[in-house]
């Protein structure tokens, strides 16, 4: 997955360029998404396969735009799908995880280019019990503007949580600008 992110960013370097002579729509204000996407949670237990499952969360959000350059914070609600099982019985199965963080990015045209850092919770259920997993997210992403209001994204998220816990997500959503 660390490749993936070192593409994923190549990537978005890549497609900037040619969009920095465009001018600049406006990213500033509070928003709301939703997203979705692929969950993998890496519990660290050599041996074991890692739980992975669908995610889906609300977001809500607040960019300040200096020329071309966005800051943000936003804050997301998100739960997961990803279990693990063994026969018939669910060994540990991922919960809500609580989101809170920074994003800082470059306006193209009607994209923003961004990176996100921020600190997670995730609750953990489990057989032998269940417990939260403190944590700090790091991410990059395009949000896209569909129309002054409604914009669309697309984010790659690592979540290095105590415990060695890991988690990798891919998302793709869909937002309003008010």
């Amino acid at each position: 997955m660390k490749k993936i992110a070192l593409a994923l960013a190549a990537a978005l370097t890549t497609l900037a360029t040619p969009a920095l002579a465009q001018e600049a729509e406006d990213f500033s204000g509070a928003k709301a998404s939703i997203t979705a996407g692929y969950d993998v949670v890496d519990l660290n237990t050599p041996g074991v396969r890692n739980p992975d499952g669908g995610t889906y969360a609300l977001g809500l959000g607040y960019d300040i735009q200096k020329g071309r350059t966005v800051f943000g914070i936003e804050g997301e609600v998100a739960d997961s799908t990803a279990k693990l099982k063994a026969g018939g019985a669910t060994l540990a199965e991922a919960s809500r995880d609580l989101y809170i963080g920074g994003r800082v990015g470059i306006v193209t045209g009607k994209t923003l280019i961004y990176a996100k850092a921020g600190y997670s919770n995730f609750r953990l259920l489990t057989v032998a019990g269940n417990g939260n997993a403190d944590g700090f997210r790091a991410g990059a992403g395009l949000e896209h503007k569909l129309t002054d209001t409604v914009h669309a994204k697309v984010e790659y998220r690592y979540t290095d949580y105590e415990a060695g816990m890991e988690r990798q997500q891919i998302v793709a959503g869909i937002g309003l600008r008010f």
